[in-house]
């Protein structure tokens, strides 16, 4: 009967959905006793493949029991010690957790333990055992032969697994297993990429990564002040990868120059050594050697330099693969006297060591792979269905672990171990918060253990581990790195033997005291070319000597790209302090407490309180006779351009965006363009009354205030339309110019961020407005001799002199301040004040005199006798005369006889 699992029953992860279904379904069959026994003799067991150890809390384990298969089979031979050592390890651990009255009381652990053949592929399988209980199962459209529906087996809650061993099979595995929140720790895999805590968060381990080592010889180096070294690696992955890694570090951290980086191949030639000898030999001053090579190589490079006479010459420096051994160095102490060599932090475990030698056919039944190793350790066969072939001895069952065969504890061991306990430990920190006083586990971990929560827990755990030392993980989940640092030494005996001179655990801690170089010499030797360049100054190398070099500074905007050169920074940046890399150049504007600000603001405050005191004034009294004298509506719209002239200043010195650098396109000539169209209205309508007088009595054409309303907004839909021109061919937009304050020091550089508007198209957005103020200050002067009784073409003329002066003024400051370092400074706070002096001098002129009338002396503000086209012109004729007759009468006298002979007809004229 085969149950059937529907995929739809897990829809929160589409890759677990895809990764499920692309495998094969025969890992949710029901899940018999490891006891039990095939009837046919000849069939395989049906879990030979697994151990299964009953518990309330199970643990998965991966462990390669058998080697890569050949020929496309999964699994190869057995592997006695990477195998059995490792998974007896495990179940040895668990049965001391279980012992340990004070670790999980009164919970037992579970094992589930699978092999690995060490295939990543095969692992991978073999892993989705652990996550059968995540799935469910779907058994509607499933019916047994008598219409039954289908009885599943319950299958294990993994809570976590311990492994794999190799790197490859664990990136594999815990890309599923994270999917389904399962934490993993490894007791074997060292590869860099498992650190990745973004990658593989629910990955932890109790061994430390290779990334480790090759620090540790860095910092080695670093503590030397050795700069200058040369690196050496047998053909391979780990003499590769091992220098591989030795140089990015040196390339991060800097201070370390590899002079070469030599290769020994798999298969030397005769001769090869030597050869690497003198090749090494061309770089003398780099005399510190960094290895990465096996036993044979290490060997044989020493063999070598002492052929040459290089004895005291090189200083070695050995990967864990020198460690403390003696094969290496037998027959040649002299040449690797004071070679320093590394090797991980590793004890033998004592109770594992009994534990194991006391394992037999009788009592190890529940590995379901000891037969197996019993007949591979002591070359014997079981039975007729031995797996052994060949006329091999019958295996007695008395055999014994060590003493019929030889026996050394597997390097890993500890490590095994430690990661048991390390998943014990968490689990009884998480007992003792969710379960705090109860017996056994409590149904809050007995329906259900979260993976997330637990990996918390196992990310905290602190404890001494099977060998003493402390077992802890940080945020990546790595164990910290442990060595042991050693330094060859002949001492005064003429006995030579590796000495401890120090540790590495995370940071280095070496006794230099402790050291000897050359029978009896503590000083430390040099391995050093050239002194390091400091920050900012780049390398020029030294032609022929390729680690050797003169430092030169880069200097202005120039930054240290690398190690041999300077790159100029982009436009918009600048060096940093120290002149390794380039950050972006301050922006600055125009800052509202700037004082180049607040007298600006402070004018424009003073003049929009002042305009609308005009308007507020001019509104109440909106029907005597001086305002309707003044002509209402023209002044309605002088007052506007006015205050639009003031208003300008807030957005000239608001922080630009698009929206503010619109509104300085609309405005910043509109206030103007409002008052010059208003006062060349009225000149002009005061020039062609008086002209068409001299002509005919005939009023002339388009002087009703209707009429000067048309003529002063048409005037200023030329400003508009052109300003709405300019928004279609170059939106608004802003800029920063990083080329206005671009000084020769890169510290004082600073990028202005303004909106677009050119030098050029500032003086187009003003030029009508200044066209018009030119136009009306012709008119002014043409209008001047009109009686000061009838109009104001005295206080307009008086306003378009000053005006005048005003711009003729600005324009000198303005353009001849474009190359200061305060070119924004001055060029705003110089067009703004200019704004607010022309609408200041208006609105003082033409209406301040106005407004103290019409509330000081409200007795002249009474209306006058209405006349004739005729007699205006007549009055204005007589009052030419009488300016001319003026020069030979007292002061006075003229103004008095004109007045006397006819009154003011204000509103016909205004």
């Amino acid at each position: 009967m085969e149950a059937q699992w529907n995929p739809t029953s897990y829809p929160q992860s589409p890759s677990v959905v895809f990764l499920l279904m692309a495998t094969s379904y025969t890992w949710l069959l029901p899940v018999a006793s490891p006891q039990r026994i095939p009837t046919d003799p000849q069939a395989a067991p049906e879990y030979a493949h697994s151990i299964r150890l009953d518990g309330d809390i199970i643990l998965g384990g991966l462990f390669p029991v058998h080697s890569r298969g050949d020929r496309g089979t999964p699994c190869g031979e057995l592997k006695k010690e990477k195998g059995i050592h490792r998974l007896e390890a495990m179940m040895f651990a668990i049965d001391l957790i279980n012992k340990d009255p004070e670790l999980l009381p009164n919970i037992t652990l579970g094992a589930r333990i699978l092999d690995t053949c060490s295939r990543d592929t095969y692992a991978l399988e073999q892993s989705l055992t652990f996550v059968q209980a995540l799935i469910e199962r779907d058994g509607s459209d499933v019916r047994c032969a008598n219409g039954d529906p289908p009885i599943f087996t319950k299958p294990d809650k993994i809570v976590g697994v311990i492994g794999a061993a190799a790197s490859s099979v664990s990136i594999m595995v815990a890309n599923i297993l994270r999917l389904f929140k399962i934490p993993q720790v490894s007791y074997a895999s060292t590869a860099p990429e498992l650190s990745d805590n973004t990658r593989y968060d629910f990955f932890s381990r109790v061994v430390p990564p290779d990334s480790y080592q090759a620090q540790a010889m860095m910092d080695i180096v670093t503590a030397m002040e050795w700069n200058y070294v040369s690196t050496l690696a047998s053909e391979g992955n780990y003499g590769e990868s091992g220098v591989e890694a030795f140089i990015q570090i040196s390339r991060e951290t800097g201070g370390v120059c590899i002079a070469q980086s030599l290769k020994i191949p798999r298969e030397p030639r005769p001769g090869e050594f030597d050869k690497i000898i003198r090749r090494l030999l061309e770089t003398s001053n780099a005399r510190a050697i960094i290895m990465f090579a096996n036993e044979d190589d290490i060997r044989r490079i020493l063999d070598a330099a002492k052929r040459n006479n290089q004895t005291g010459h090189f200083l070695w420096v050995g990967s864990d693969s020198w460690g403390s051994k003696i094969s290496p160095v037998i027959g040649q102490e002299r040449v690797a006297e004071g070679a320093i060599t590394i090797l991980p932090k590793r004890a033998s475990v004592d109770a594992f060591d009994r534990y194991f030698r006391s394992r037999s056919l009788s009592n190890n039944r529940r590995n379901v792979w000891f037969a197996e190793f019993w007949e591979e350790n002591f070359n014997c066969k079981l039975g007729m269905h031995g797996k052994r072939p060949g006329s091999l001895k019958k295996c007695t069952g008395l055999e014994k672990v060590g003493r019929d065969s030889s026996y050394e504890q597997e390097g890993k061991v500890q490590f095994v171990m430690d990661a048991v306990y390390a998943m014990a430990h968490a689990l009884h920190r998480m007992h003792r918060e969710l379960c705090y006083g109860y017996p056994g586990l409590c149904p809050r971990m007995a329906n259900n253990i979260d993976g997330k929560e637990l990996l918390s827990h196992i990310r905290a755990v602190s404890f001494n581990g099977s060998a003493g030392t402390p077992v802890v993980f940080n945020e990546n989940g790595d164990a910290p790195g442990r060595y042991d640092i050693f330094q060859y030494q002949i001492t005064n005996r003429s006995t030579a033997e590796y000495r401890v001179i120090g540790s590495w655990t995370n940071k280095l801690h070496l006794k230099v005291e402790a050291m000897r170089w050359r029978t009896g010499d503590p000083s430390l030797p040099a391995s050093v070319c050239s002194i390091p360049c400091r920050a900012g100054e780049r390398k020029k190398v030294v032609k022929g000597v390729p680690c050797c070099w003169h430092c030169e500074r880069c200097e202005g905007y120039h930054y240290q790209a690398s190690e041999f050169t300077c790159e100029l920074c982009p436009y918009e940046m600048r060096p940093d302090a120290n002149r390794t890399g380039c950050v972006p150049i301050p922006i600055i504007k125009l800052e509202w407490h700037s004082p180049w600000a607040i007298v600006p603001v402070f004018i424009s405050m003073l003049g929009i309180i002042a305009t609308s005191f005009v308007i507020v004034t001019f509104v109440r009294y909106n029907d005597t006779p001086i305002v309707r004298a003044s002509g209402r509506e023209m002044s309605y719209v002088l007052l506007t351009g006015i205050f639009l002239c003031y208003a300008i200043t807030f957005l000239m010195i608001a922080t630009p965006d698009v929206g503010v650098c619109s509104f300085r396109r609309i405005f910043l000539g509109l206030g103007m363009c409002f008052s010059y169209a208003a006062l060349l209205t009225k000149t002009n309508r005061i020039h062609r009354i008086f002209e068409q007088g001299k002509k005919s009595v005939t009023a002339p054409r388009f002087i009703s205030p209707a009429s000067q309303l048309v003529i002063t907004f048409s005037l200023i839909s030329v400003q508009l339309l052109g300003v709405f021109v300019w928004f279609a061919v170059d939106p608004p937009h802003t800029v920063v110019d990083y080329g206005e304050q671009r000084t020769q020091d890169p510290t004082s550089a600073r990028g202005v961020l303004k909106c677009d508007i050119s030098d050029l198209s500032l003086i187009c957005s003003l030029g009508y407005s200044i066209l018009l103020m030119v136009t009306c200050t012709v008119y002014a002067i043409k209008t001047r001799g009109v009686p000061e009784t009838f109009n104001e073409a005295k206080p307009i003329g008086f306003t378009m002199y000053t005006t005048c002066i005003i711009w003729l003024a600005f324009i000198p400051i303005f353009f001849g301040t474009s190359q200061s370092a305060e070119r924004m400074y001055i060029q705003t706070t110089t067009l703004t004040i200019s704004l607010s002096l022309s609408a200041s001098v208006s609105l003082g002129m033409l209406y301040m005199p106005k407004v103290y009338i019409i509330l000081f002396h409200p007795e002249q503000n009474v209306p006058k006798r209405k006349r004739s086209f005729k007699a205006i012109v007549t009055a204005a004729t007589m009052s030419g005369k009488l300016t001319q007759k003026g020069g030979d009468r007292p002061n006075g006298e003229v103004k008095t006889e004109l007045c006397e002979s006819m009154e003011t007809n204000s509103d016909f004229i205004n």
